[in-house]
């Protein structure tokens, strides 16, 4: 799904030059669940901004299902954005003056779909995350773990075939934490890949590989043993039910050579 190699990345600070990412490789399988970890200012939000098309790259190779991104036009990255990948974000990012509903229905928007159909499907993925009562109430109206859940079914809405997720549950309590990562888990299991920056390390024990990075280089690369939990799930998001899972556990680190 996402190959990149050799990536390099710098930003010019006043006459210096900031070396932030420096010869990554990187090999993501489709329906992997990975976790990036390293200290502020390792890359690792600049990896996850090149892996979303948000930032370009200066040198190397990035490969996203067999298509070379690199010198897209905007036009031609905000289309790509929209068909192949979701966001979920650590301060949610929803607009405080729609409701749950114009939320999530927003990237449906952008493809040209008209209200009534796009409100429609919103309202299916709300069900689907347990929030279909709550479709009317603006942002400031929903607890945090209710913020993060619509701020996924809008990620979830265009059926992507990637999900970055940047600190997802750095605004929420260890309880709830725990329940958004049972829900990313169950919507993994449906075959969406997922990419999750963290600097909790119980979230990521959660995901099957953690990728460590230090000073823009990949340090080591972890698998990560999950311990076997039932999900149903099918294979088309427009019928899945996402319900609160158990957790995975998680028994030791294997270093990967």
């Amino acid at each position: 799904m996402i190959q990149i190699k050799n990536i390099h990345k710098s930003y010019i600070n006043g006459q210096n030059n900031l070396h932030v990412l420096k010869g990554i490789d990187l090999d993501i399988e489709q329906g992997e669940m990975i976790s990036i970890m390293g200290p502020s200012g390792s890359g690792k939000s600049t990896l996850l901004n090149i892996l979303g098309i948000l930032d370009n790259y200066d040198e190397g190779e990035y490969m996203l299902d067999g298509k070379k991104i690199q010198h897209l036009n905007e036009r031609k990255a905000a289309l790509l954005r929209n068909r192949m990948l979701g966001f979920v974000f650590q301060s949610f990012n929803l607009v405080s003056f729609k409701n749950a509903m114009e939320n999530v229905a927003l990237p449906l928007y952008y493809q040209k779909i008209n209200r009534r159909k796009r409100n429609r499907i919103a309202l299916e993925y709300l069900d689907k995350l347990g929030l279909r009562d709550w479709a009317h109430h603006l942002p400031s109206e929903l607890s945090g773990g209710q913020k993060q859940r619509v701020a996924i079914a809008r990620a979830l809405i265009t059926q992507p075939k990637v999900i970055l997720a940047d600190e997802p549950t750095g605004a929420l309590d260890s309880i709830t934490s725990q329940e958004m990562m049972d829900l990313l888990t169950e919507i993994n299991k449906s075959g969406i890949t997922m990419i999750i920056v963290t600097h909790e390390h119980d979230i990521a024990r959660r995901t099957q590989k953690t990728i460590r990075i230090i000073d823009g280089s990949i340090q080591e690369i972890v698998e990560n043993e999950a311990g076997s939990t039932k999900f149903e799930v099918r294979t088309q998001v427009q019928s899945t039910k996402y319900e609160v899972a158990s957790a995975p556990s998680c028994k030791h680190y294997e270093k990967v050579a």
